[in-house]
């Protein structure tokens, strides 16, 4: 590990920010995936015809304002070195708001959408400014290992939540309760193990960046970087091929981590404890799946080692289509499993090689906000897909799969040597302005 790391880097400053990865990943695993997806749809809003699509738009809405506000709070960040400040901040807010969670009830679909959009938003921005450290801690040659030891660490802090979360679910059944009694008590165990988990990343790791000059005021600052860094695209041309291709294949990857467990329970007849024990397993597959192939990619290459996730991703889809079993749907599970870590860790490596080191917060929050967009784009074609299909889960499944098919090709027009030239360049030019 030492080898992989930056020289200013301790062992124990990497921990800390990769217990971030630990302590978020309990949200999207219960909140998004597993548990409250579900709840919502089943209960809160009593399987409507229209449930689905409610979830998927206060999820896009959630989506829609994070990718808005990416941008600017990394271009914040990175005037005043603040990404720990701010990390702070949406980290006790995502808190927060998941712990109030816990009052929503049968019919309060509007509580639920509100609460559902304030967490994630902050939940998104948080996850935009931690990345941004990644090439700080990491060298050069390793930020593709290095990402991929934080993003498997991250999956067992989802097994740790969900695990309590079933625990519980089981022992509040065994008493009688009903879901509408013991899902929102997860969402207080979800709060928990992140405000707790966390810890160590506001303990152990370090602001290494200094603050930049803003004589015209912070957020004309803000705006301003932004607007140049989007004015010289034409610079950074590979990195935003690559953002183009995330925006796609991203798509596809949000459907399946927002609608897991409703298509496990809508498609394949699950109960809430089948869902459960289905999304520990795929943890596990996508813990080992950012950890081995984060190897893979610093030898085989970023490009192909990517190219190699999403044809998985298309196998998986072409599996989950045509289960007719539960054994096949695990199968096609556990596929999504090891593609997932692995092809959400090689974006977040790659984007910290292509983009100049003095400005990483901020397209790092480029990268938010391409993945943002996805998240709007893949629900909502799902949810779209299955309202206008009278709730056939396997036919709109099966045609947004089409984004990992689209960010297949998108990602062959990506140069990736090209790139790193021109990272260097600009950021060599930025230093003599």
């Amino acid at each position: 590990m030492r080898s992989s790391l930056a020289d200013s880097v301790a062992r124990r400053e990497f921990f800390g920010w990769a217990m971030y990865d630990f302590a978020n990943s309990g949200y999207t695993t219960v909140v998004i995936t597993a548990v409250f997806n579900a709840y919502f749809v089943g209960v809160v809003a009593a399987g409507q015809p229209w449930a689905t699509l409610a979830w998927t738009s206060a999820l896009s809405v959630s989506y829609a304002l994070a990718m808005l506000l990416s941008p600017l709070v990394g271009a914040y960040a990175d005037a005043h070195a603040a990404k720990k400040r701010l990390l702070a901040w949406t980290t006790a807010a995502c808190v927060l708001f998941t712990a109030t969670l816990y009052g929503v009830g049968p019919g309060d679909v509007a509580l639920g959408v509100l609460l559902l959009i304030l967490s994630n938003v902050a939940y998104s921005l948080g996850e935009t400014l931690v990345a941004a450290f990644l090439p700080e801690l990491a060298r050069g040659e390793a930020v593709g290992r290095v990402s991929g030891w934080g993003w498997s660490l991250g999956y067992f802090g989802g097994l740790l939540t969900l695990g309590a979360c079933l625990a519980y679910v089981q022992f509040a059944q065994s008493h009688g309760a009903t879901a509408a009694e013991f899902v929102p008590a997860t969402m207080l165990i979800t709060a928990a193990v992140f405000a707790l988990a966390s810890l160590p990343t506001f303990l152990f790791l370090r602001e290494r960046a200094l603050p930049q000059a803003h004589p015209h005021g912070v957020w004309r600052t803000a705006f301003g970087r932004l607007g140049q860094t989007l004015h010289h695209v034409r610079r950074y041309q590979d990195l935003f091929r690559f953002l183009l291709s995330v925006v796609f294949y991203s798509a596809g990857i949000q459907a399946v981590i927002v609608l897991a467990a409703v298509y496990a329970q809508e498609a394949m007849g699950f109960s809430t404890q089948d869902s459960i024990k289905l999304i520990l397993v795929v943890n596990v597959t996508a813990a080992l799946g950012a950890f081995f192939l984060g190897h893979v990619q610093d030898r085989l290459g970023h490009r192909p080692t990517l190219s190699l996730t999403l044809l998985g991703w298309l196998v998986m889809i072409y599996l989950a289509y045509t289960a007719d079993t539960p054994q096949r749907f695990w199968l096609a599970a556990n596929v999504a499993g090891l593609c997932l870590g692995a092809s959400q860790s090689i974006g977040r490596a790659l984007v910290g090689l292509l983009s100049p080191a003095s400005r990483r917060a901020e397209f790092f929050g480029l990268w938010g906000l391409a993945v943002r967009l996805s998240a709007i784009l893949g629900p909502m074609t799902y949810g779209l897909l299955t309202w206008l299909t009278h709730n056939d889960h396997r036919l709109a499944l099966l045609l947004t799969g089409g984004y990992f098919l689209a960010g297949l090709v998108l990602l062959w027009w990506v140069n990736i040597p090209r790139g790193l030239r021109a990272a260097v360049a600009a950021e060599e030019a930025w230093r003599h302005a």
